[in-house]
């Protein structure tokens, strides 16, 4: 399909696209803390928000890691449903460990616990029945923790710092760094919710743009921002006292690992610190480069871990389809439809010409389809997922923006359109694991369909096989006999 195409699908798509709340060209709304208020919408584009890693290989469709978090955050209302395994290393395993099922549990003030109730928060999610008790122990004890979007990181550590200030003090104790703009105000934002019947406690964006008089120390006892700024705040115009930090966070480590000059910064930060400063470090993966950053930054933690959970595979039945072109993987698609009873279904191509190019079809077929890809805006794909999950549309045509963290709890199909292979066409397991836990959500029961249209595709359901040790089942879609058997 050309160009053209996919412009007027994507024109014809934003224009039926509500408006959602988040708007980043505006300023931050004070809500109860005092806010700095110098935040103008063209610091987007700041030298802060350049982030130079993407979760897709070169041919496919693009997405920057900070866009996907970000995407995340904007449509997470209540805390997922996590059946994860917490793995707790301390750093003294003579000691007991210690979790919480209870808010009250943590001792915290009255208002802060009103706050909490107040987010909807009823009781404390699988990483902060652990991790909470870590960030409030006296004497303070560093953490590092693994989390992905909707586990409650950021309520996590955001009730830590607000638990931590002493709002009697007028100066700054806790600092939190975020990889970009917009995730700063996303965290500075649960914050303000969560304290906001602590009218003593105050907040500054560190963020560039927020304009402040050199040499005038801060008052606010928070800042949240971006590495470059809050650097400058500490080195150069000498608003922030390092020496009284008392608390340093690190959100989205591993995005902060991925843009560029972000590392520097932050280890530069670290070591303005004392060495009693309190760390905890946020990542949604351990790989070798977020350990070795920690490493730099993180002395004698507690580390906590969600240990992968695959056995969500056995909610999913797996299948795959030969076909011999393009339009026999569409007419497997329709024959699907004639037989399984699907609520809703989300399909996954590998380019955004191939989702223009059948989600096109399927409406010609009669089909309620929303296009997403990573040629829209976060706002525009968060609008766009929210009808999807509202039931306006019942079949999603995606490439791999909408791969990672996103729920929508009456999937009951996925289709790899096109097989997720790496940059060197080796199955990309890990993108397929995300893909088809879309569906079988939840405790139910879930379908993955993987169209096959070569030996090379036929060679990644095998390798996808060996590594999930899982038998992928061939379908038959012109045997409805068969594929009836296959479903029940």
């Amino acid at each position: 399909m050309s160009n053209d195409s996919w412009a007027v699908a994507v024109d014809v798509q934003e224009a039926t696209i509500p408006s959602i709340q988040a708007d980043f060209s505006k300023k931050v709304p004070q809500v109860v803390l005092n806010i700095r208020r110098d935040i103008n919408g063209d610091l987007i584009n700041s030298g802060d928000n350049v982030v130079q890693e993407t979760y897709e290989n070169v041919e496919g469709d693009s997405v920057p890691m900070a866009e996907q978090s970000l995407l995340n955050k904007l449509l997470r209302r209540d805390l997922v449903v996590n059946r994860n395994r917490v793995e707790v290393l301390q750093r003294d395993p003579t000691s007991p460990l210690f979790s919480v099922k209870t808010f009250e549990q943590l001792r915290l003030t009255p208002e802060l616990l009103r706050g909490v109730y107040d987010m909807g928060f009823n009781r404390p999610s699988k990483i902060q029945e652990n991790a909470l008790p870590m960030m409030l122990a006296e004497p303070h004890q560093n953490l590092i923790a693994q989390s992905q979007s909707g586990t409650g990181k950021t309520a996590a550590f955001s009730l830590a710092i607000l638990s931590h200030v002493n709002p009697e003090n007028k100066w700054t104790q806790c600092l939190c760094v975020a990889p970009t703009y917009e995730l700063a105000l996303q965290t500075g934002r649960v914050i303000e919710q969560m304290g906001k019947f602590c009218p003593d406690v105050k907040l500054a964006y560190g963020i560039r743009g927020n304009r402040m008089v050199r040499g005038v120390k801060l008052q606010e006892q928070i800042v949240i921002g971006t590495p470059g700024t809050v650097l400058d705040w500490c080195t150069k115009y000498k608003l922030i006292d390092p020496k009284k930090i008392t608390m340093f966070v690190f959100d989205e480590a591993d995005l902060m690992i991925a843009t560029q000059g972000h590392r520097d910064q932050s280890v530069r930060i670290h070591r303005q610190l004392t060495k009693d400063c309190q760390m905890l470090l946020f990542s949604a993966t351990f790989e070798e480069s977020v350990l070795k950053f920690a490493q730099h930054v993180v002395s004698d933690p507690n580390i906590i871990k969600l240990k992968r959970e695959e056995e969500t595979l056995d909610n999913i039945k797996q299948f795959y389809v030969i076909c011999q072109a393009q339009e026999d993987k569409f007419t497997s698609l329709c024959n699907l439809y004639g037989v399984l009873t699907i609520a809703q279904a989300m399909i996954f191509c590998h380019t955004r010409r191939m989702a223009s190019w059948l989600s096109s079809k399927l409406i010609s077929e009669g089909h309620q389809v929303a296009l997403l890809s990573g040629e829209l805006e976060v706002r525009q794909r968060a609008a766009i997922i929210e009808r999807f999950r509202h039931g306006k549309e019942k079949v999603l045509v995606t490439t791999n923006v909408c791969s990672r963290g996103i729920d929508v709890e009456q999937v009951s199909l996925v289709v790899n359109f096109d097989l997720p292979v790496d940059r060197e066409g080796k199955a990309d397991n890990e993108t397929y694991l995300h893909r088809i836990g879309r569906t079988g959500r939840f405790g139910r029961r879930g379908f993955a369909v993987n169209m096959v249209d070569s030996d090379h595709s036929m060679d990644i359901i095998k390798q996808i096989e060996l590594h999930f040790d899982r038998k992928i089942t061939e379908l038959d879609t012109n045997n409805l006999e068969e594929m009836e058997k296959l479903t029940i």
